[in-house]
């Protein structure tokens, strides 16, 4: 049993925004979400007794103020007790589960944010899955427990269940009385495309009818910030740029996305608005390094390829490719190298290949920052409005590309978003520390 898998609703939370209207309006106007550390509330608290670790010229994807509207949905979002049960990271998965069931017209008439009610009328609960993860969980509250518990304090009750990568799941499910699975993947990096792509599974499979799937993350800390700096992974200059000349590392970022896919079955008989399909998801281990790529990007390709491969679609009908793309000195050129290999040829001179047309290439972590664990179902969601609405986003930061680019099929855009005649399909790319690749393919529903 196989069955077809759309997508109906969506939502997230990002630097550039606390909506997909906000974020997705702000990207395509060239907005940064990214800020210098020194302008955080916290900075001379938190981060400046620390400043031989952390230099000043950092910089973090740091969610904005929400507006006025926003801000009372959210302040009814959450009652007292859960403010003081949720961690940073399970309040943005609820945030974004509840703009991507309001988009997916899953909530009757009477719902409110305080009172979330699903319309039942054509869902079975038990059938209706949660498949939410995050890559670290809540950095900031292990390090303040950790303190209070080397003073002598008393140790919160909520301690475990707000650090558990878990937690975001289980909180959405009792949140909103999800009864089928709850499922939660960790990934690093690649944890956004995988809960997305396991949830595609559980429905294609017919283990469940619909899901909530994304991930949700909120590691901006010192703590966080010293690691990555040791494993040389962040830029210091505060600007990321992918595929630049200039790249020098990634910019941490906080966000969340959440997608509700279903079956093509359950979606028709509710009548479902639908965004998109999905035809395919690869996935691969390099099994190389914890922290770096094969050169030849062999183990990106291979994801991309199963992800082609499981579905319809040929190569030539790809119109983007939503690039991982930290800004990392050795993954950009290993991602070109994967694109290259997978959608024109090993030898990219060859003029055997079949592509007839320019395959466009993006990140999205220039205006964002690198989301961690979220930053897959972020990039999906992104993705798939450029399919809604036939326009890619431009790479912020993106002024001398990288010298590897030099085919005439593939198309880094650049200054501006590119408005093609037609995105009828895309893939997003998402790899993660451990050496996991993951790819997603998504195109326009056709209904036939």
């Amino acid at each position: 049993m196989s069955r077809r898998v759309v997508v109906t609703g969506l939502g997230c939370a990002t630097p550039l925004g606390n909506t997909l209207r906000e974020s997705w309006k702000n990207l395509l106007k060239s907005k940064s979400g990214i800020v210098p550390i020194t302008s955080l509330e916290n900075y001379e608290s938190d981060y400046e007794p620390f400043a031989k670790h952390i230099p000043r010229t950092i910089s973090v994807g740091r969610i904005p103020t929400p507006t006025e509207s926003d801000q009372q949905e959210l302040d009814q979002l959450f009652t007292s007790q859960e403010e003081r049960r949720y961690s940073k990271f399970i309040k943005l998965a609820i945030q974004s589960t509840y703009e991507a069931l309001k988009s997916a017209n899953l909530l009757t008439h009477k719902s409110s944010p305080s009172n979330p009610e699903i319309d039942i009328t054509h869902c079975n609960m038990e059938k209706f899955g949660c498949v939410i993860g995050s890559g670290i969980g809540s950095i900031s509250d292990i390090y303040s427990t950790t303190l209070q518990f080397q003073n002598g304090k008393k140790i919160s009750p909520y301690f475990v269940p707000k650090i558990l990568t878990n937690m975001a799941a289980g909180n959405v499910s009792i949140k909103f009385n999800l009864r089928g699975l709850s499922h939660s993947v960790s990934t690093a990096c690649a944890t956004g495309n995988n809960s997305i792509g396991d949830a595609y599974n559980f429905i294609r499979l017919g283990m469940q009818d619909i899901c909530v799937a994304g991930a949700s993350e909120a590691s901006i800390h010192p703590l966080s910030l010293a690691g990555f700096l040791r494993a040389k992974s962040i830029t210091t200059d505060g600007i990321s740029r992918p595929f630049d000349l200039e790249r020098s590392g990634f910019v941490l970022g906080e966000g969340a996305g959440m997608v509700v896919l279903e079956s093509l079955e359950h979606a028709k008989k509710r009548n479902a608005k639908i965004f998109c399909e999905i035809k395919g998801y690869g996935l691969s281990s390099d099994a190389y390094h914890i922290t770096s790529p094969p050169s030849d990007g062999n183990g990106a390709r291979r994801a991309m390829d199963m992800a082609i491969n499981s579905s319809s679609i040929s190569r030539d009908e790809i119109d983007y490719v939503n690039a991982h793309a930290t800004s990392t000195p050795v993954g950009d050129i290993t991602e070109v190298k994967a694109i290259y290999s997978s959608f024109i040829n090993e030898n990219i001179f060859d003029k055997s290949n079949t592509r007839t047309k320019p395959l466009y290439v993006s990140s999205n972590k220039g205006s964002i920052g690198h989301l961690l664990g979220a930053a897959g179902a972020v990039e999906s969601i992104f993705t798939i409005m450029s399919l809604r609405e036939k326009i890619i986003p431009h790479t912020l930061n993106l002024a001398h590309p990288i010298e590897e680019v030099s085919s005439e099929l593939l198309e880094l855009v650049m200054d501006e978003p590119a408005s093609p005649k037609q995105v009828n399909s895309a893939l997003c790319n998402s790899f993660g520390f451990g050496g996991v690749n993951t790819a997603l393919l998504f195109s326009k529903y056709n209904n036939c």
